[in-house]
C-alpha cells in the first residue's frame, strides 16, 4: 500500500480508530452482501466461465481439491466503489488472518524470488522452504548480503539447494544476464515470485533513460515476466503447471493517471515538465500500468501452460518506504506500527498467490488470498485505448529482446 491518501484526510472523521472500525464493519457488511450478490447473478448468467479445478491443482495429487466451482475471475468482477480508508481498514482488521493449507507440499519444486533477501521476499522464501522447497534461488543487488542470508537458511533448510543471483532492476543487461542463468542452470522452475519494487521520494532516473520508479516496477518488471515465461513453459514437468506472480498494490485503484492521454506515453514518465512528480503517485500509477499489461499478456497464455497472476500484500512491515522523511515519514511510521503486518505474515500471500490459487487468477488480482477486482480504472470504456497504447509502446521498448516474437510463440502454443 501506498501513503498518499493518509495525509490528505481527516483522521477517521472525527471518530476513535475503534469507533471508526466498528462503523467501517457494518458498512462492508452491507456491501460485501451486494457484492457477493452481484457475483452470483454474474456467475448464473454467464455462459462462457469454465468449471475448473480449484486450489494445488499443479502440486501433485496429495494437494488436488477436488470440488470443483465456476469461479469468478477479477476482470469479471465489478469494480471496487469503497474508498481509500474502507479498503484500508478491511484489508488490515476486517479480513481474515491469512493461512498456508496444511497439506501444502512443495517437495522437488524449484523457485525463484526477485528481491529475495530481505522483506517479504525473504519471508515468502522462508515459508517455501518450510513447505519442503527443494531448490530456491534469490536475486539481490549485493551478493555479499544476499549470501549471509542464504547462509543462515542454509543452516535452518540443510537438505534444500539455496543460492543468491545478482539482478539489478534498473538494467536491462542485469535481468537478461539472470534469465540466461535460469535458462542454463536450472533444470525447471516451478514458481517465479517477482518482487523486487521499488518506492522513491526524489524524482531520478535509471541508466536506461527512464524515471526509477517506472523502470523497476513497470518496465523491468514486465521484461522479465516475458523472458522468463518461455523458460518456465518448456521446462516445466508434463502435468505441472508453473507460476509467475508479480507483487502489485490494491493503490492502483487511486493511481490519479493525468498523463493517460499522452503520446507517446512512457516517455512523458521521464519529464517533470510533462508528468509532475509525486512519489505517492508514481508507485500507484506503476502498479496500475501493471495490471493494464499484464492482464492482456495473460489473455495469450492457456493457463495450463502457466500461471500469471498478482497479489497485494497489504502494509506491512517492511522497508519499501523507509524513504520517507520528515512529517509524512513519521505519521507513516506510526502508522505502520500500529497497524501494518509482519512481514512473515504478508508473505503467506505471496505463497497463496503461486501455489494455492488455481487458474481462475491468471490474468487477476489475488487480495488477503482471495481473488479481488482489478484497478477502478481498468474497467473504465477508455482504459482499453490506453491499456492499447501502453502494450505497443513497451513491446518497441522491449524490441532489444524480441519480446513481441516470444509472446507470438507462446500465443501461438496456446491457441
Amino acid at each position: 500500500m501506498s501513503v498518499s491518501a493518509l495525509f490528505t484526510r481527516q483522521p477517521y472523521k472525527g471518530y476513535t480508530l475503534s469507533q471508526y472500525k466498528v462503523r467501517e464493519g457494518h458498512k462492508y457488511e452491507q456491501r460485501e452482501r451486494q457484492s457477493q450478490e452481484q457475483l452470483q447473478r454474474a456467475i448464473a448468467d454467464s455462459s462462457s466461465q469454465s468449471t475448473s479445478s480449484f486450489s494445488f491443482s499443479s502440486f501433485g495429487p496429495q494437494q488436488r481439491q477436488q470440488h470443483t466451482t465456476k469461479m469468478v475471475s477479477s476482470k469479471d468482477m465489478a469494480p471496487v466503489t469503497s474508498g481509500y480508508l474502507s479498503m484500508f481498514i478491511k484489508a488490515q482488521f476486517l479480513s481474515k488472518s491469512p493461512t498456508i493449507p496444511k497439506d501444502l507440499d512443495l517437495g522437488g519444486k524449484v523457485a525463484i524470488v526477485t528481491g529475495g533477501n530481505s522483506g517479504l521476499g525473504l519471508e515468502s522464501a522462508r515459508h517455501m522452504l518450510a513447505l519442503g522447497l527443494s531448490r530456491l534461488v534469490i536475486t539481490a543487488r549485493s551478493l555479499e548480503r544476499g549470501q549471509a542470508v542464504v547462509s543462515s537458511l542454509q543452516i535452518a533448510n540443510p537438505s534444500a539447494k539455496i543460492d543468491v543471483w545478482l539482478l539489478e532492476m534498473e538494467s536491462y543487461q542485469s535481468i537478461r544476464a539472470l534469465v540466461q542463468r535460469c535458462e542454463t542452470e536450472l533444470s525447471r522452475i516451478d514458481i517465479a515470485i517477482l518482487n523486487a519494487g521499488l518506492a522513491e521520494v526524489e524524482f531520478g532516473l535509471a541508466s536506461t533513460g527512464h524515471e526509477k520508479v517506472m523502470q523497476v516496477n513497470y518496465l523491468s518488471t514486465m521484461l522479465l515476466v516475458i523472458l522468463l515465461l518461455p523458460i518456465l513453459m518448456a521446462k516445466s514437468p508434463t502435468g505441472v503447471t508453473p507460476r509467475v506472480t508479480v507483487v502489485n498494490s490494491i493503490m492502483s485503484t487511486f493511481a490519479k493517471f493525468p498523463n493517460r492521454d499522452k503520446k507517446p506515453l512512457l516517455p512523458s514518465f521521464d519529464d517533470m515538465e510533462i508528468t509532475a512528480w509525486d512519489p505517492a503517485e508514481r508507485y500507484n500509477v506503476s502498479k496500475l500500468l501493471g495490471q493494464l499489461f499484464l492482464s492482456r499478456l495473460a489473455d495469450g497464455v492457456d493457463p495450463e501452460d502457466a500461471v500469471v497472476n498478482m497479489v497485494e500484500p497489504g502494509l506491512t512491515k517492511t522497508g519499501l518506504f523507509r524513504k520517507l522523511r520528515g512529517v509524512a515519514g513519521a505519521i507513516f511510521d506510526l502508522i505502520k506500527s500500529l497497524t501494518a503486518k509482519t512481514a512473515e505474515e504478508g508473505a503467506i500471500t505471496y505463497v497463496d498467490a503461486a501455489a494455492v490459487q488455481g487458474s481462475e487468477s491468471h490474468g487477476g488480482f489475488v487480495v488477503n488470498c482471495e481473488i479481488h477486482p482489478l484497478a477502478t480504472y481498468t474497467y473504465e470504456p477508455k482504459a482499453k485505448v490506453v491499456a492499447d497504447q501502453l502494450w505497443e509502446e513497451t513491446l518497441d521498448e522491449f524490441s532489444f529482446a524480441n519480446a513481441r516474437g516470444i509472446l507470438q510463440e507462446i500465443s501461438s502454443r496456446s491457441s
